[in-house]
């Protein structure tokens, strides 16, 4: 047998399998302490590699072009004023999509307060006119299940390991788990 293969069989199974790479040792970390010490062209990078992902990520949860668009602007401001406390726990991609999906939800919820304060200003007539159209029927309990299965997802995305979230979120928001646009590659099996 082999020195190589003798020490291979010696190691857990997932170090023979994958190298794990540490967040804060890639170039894009660098980018992220860049940022943090308040170079606007480090941040530009930042939005510049991942204004797609994010753009897609929103828009796959609220379904409207501008409000996406609107959205994310509202995104990378949030990035922008919190980066200095980032603290390199989990990739920058992890920890940007966590504040977009926050973003989608706020939004939702701001939606759905406003279409209630509007339907209170209704008269009774109207508002049973409202209640019984097609349109309403049809979309009021669509946003309620479309948030318990956000919700349940974001409960199930909690319980896998970070890289396993990741892959998964790229697989969604790119159609492959391996790679992306900004260049970087993940080995796998």
């Amino acid at each position: 047998m082999s020195t190589a293969t003798a020490t291979a069989l010696s190691l857990p199974a997932t170090q023979t399998t994958r190298a794990k790479v540490a967040f804060r040792d890639t170039p894009e970390a660098e980018i992220v302490r860049r940022t943090q010490a308040g170079d606007e062209m480090a941040f530009r990078q930042i939005v510049e590699r991942h204004r797609s992902k994010v753009f897609s990520i929103i828009y796959g949860i609220v379904r409207n072009r501008n409000d996406a668009e609107d959205i994310a602007q509202q995104v990378f401001t949030k990035i922008y004023f919190s980066i200095k406390g980032f603290d390199f726990r989990s990739s920058l991609i992890t920890w940007i999509y966590k504040i977009a999906v926050n973003q989608c939800y706020d939004y939702l919820r701001k939606q759905k307060v406003r279409k209630l304060v509007y339907e209170s200003d209704l008269g009774a007539d109207d508002a049973r006119t409202m209640e019984n159209s097609e349109l309403a029927v049809e979309k009021a309990p669509a946003i309620s299940v479309q948030m318990e299965r956000r919700d349940y997802l974001m409960r199930l995305l909690a319980k896998i390991s970070e890289e396993e979230r990741l892959l998964l979120i790229q697989k969604e928001v790119h159609g492959s788990g391996v790679g992306g646009n900004d260049g970087t590659q993940r080995e796998h099996d």
